[in-house]
């Protein structure tokens, strides 16, 4: 039987980036740099002023998707450059911060580790801040930071999500490789998947049909570039017809004809793993088709945030 762990008042997040240290803290530092991704998506910033140094703040407005306006004034405490940050964060001049954050950057063969932590006064807080920020899409902050690093080395346009579940590794894998596990949390929200072909191994492939109660039929194929136990797994995927002759998107005739997934799956303890999933235009692509692929990010995020809230449950059941 698994030990149950005890509450903190502690949040932590880990990241590894495939960018080096300097270019990830200057993503975080630079003001023109951070408005590209700081935020939930669908959020942007404006900065009023900042002065990076032990002492000095970071004052800025953050604007939401309904034209909230939401004020804020980081205090740094700790600036080591290209190493660490130590602020306090959500305050203002008439409030006081909300929590402190402690943020450390490291090397690792070429790539940067992003370990972070955010405390709070009490256990009660820091549940609380978790379910808040869980609700918000706060973590898509650090998706997005993926997104603008790509850009910025390979001009590439793709789409980032993480979601940490409380289940081992080998566990999580099986979610992804099972066909019988797989088509019961994958599908859209109110979707049934039912695979009628499933070989999932390096150079295999899967035809499905996915199908709503409102006689919404959509067959897809994927095709297995990559699966390497328990860590890794790469496949393309496209519409097509009963037949599987290719076609486009039911909803959407200017969506990418061909999709590249990437599942990276990251051990964070005995019985955790966090899911990382690329999702990018593959093959030839047209300036109408990449412009749908960025204007739907945030329905992306919804659409696979229904499909991890299924995977929780699914996990949850078995």
């Amino acid at each position: 039987m698994t030990a149950k762990k005890s509450k903190t008042n502690e949040l932590k997040i880990s990241r590894i980036y495939d960018a080096p240290v300097k270019m990830v803290w200057d993503a975080w530092t630079d003001p023109k740099k951070v408005a590209v991704w700081w935020g939930p998506r669908g959020f942007t910033i404006t900065t009023h002023g900042k002065d990076l140094k032990a002492g000095g703040f970071w004052s800025y407005t953050m604007h939401g998707p309904d034209g909230t306006d939401y004020t804020n004034k980081t205090i740094y405490l700790e600036v080591e450059k290209h190493s660490r940050l130590v602020y306090d964060h959500g305050g203002n001049d008439d409030r006081p911060p909300l929590f402190r954050v402690t943020v450390n950057f490291s090397e690792i063969k070429g790539k940067t580790k992003m370990d972070m932590t955010m405390s709070l006064p009490t256990v009660e807080a820091a549940e609380e801040a978790r379910i808040f920020i869980k609700k918000a899409g706060g973590n898509s902050t650090w998706d997005r930071l993926a997104e603008y690093l790509e850009k910025e080395i390979s001009g590439k346009e793709n789409f980032v999500i993480n979601r940490t579940f409380d289940t081992p590794l080998e566990t999580m894998y099986e979610m992804w490789t099972d066909p019988k596990h797989f088509s019961q949390w994958l599908p859209p929200t109110g979707f049934k998947m039912n695979f009628l072909r499933a070989d999932i191994k390096p150079n295999g492939s899967t035809f499905y049909l996915m199908a709503n109660e409102d006689g919404l039929k959509m067959y897809g194929r994927a095709e297995y570039l990559e699966i390497h136990r328990p860590d890794r797994i790469v496949y393309t995927q496209r519409f097509c017809d009963e037949n599987e002759k290719m076609s486009r998107h039911p909803m959407a005739p200017t969506w990418p004809a061909t999709m590249l997934t990437t599942v990276n799956l990251t051990a964070e303890g005995p019985d955790q793993t966090r899911v990382t999933i690329t999702w990018e235009p593959f093959g030839n692509c047209t300036a109408e088709e990449l412009k749908t692929f960025i204007d739907a990010k945030a329905g992306m995020t919804m659409g696979w945030t229904g499909s991890f809230d299924k995977l929780e449950d699914h996990l949850a059941a078995h």
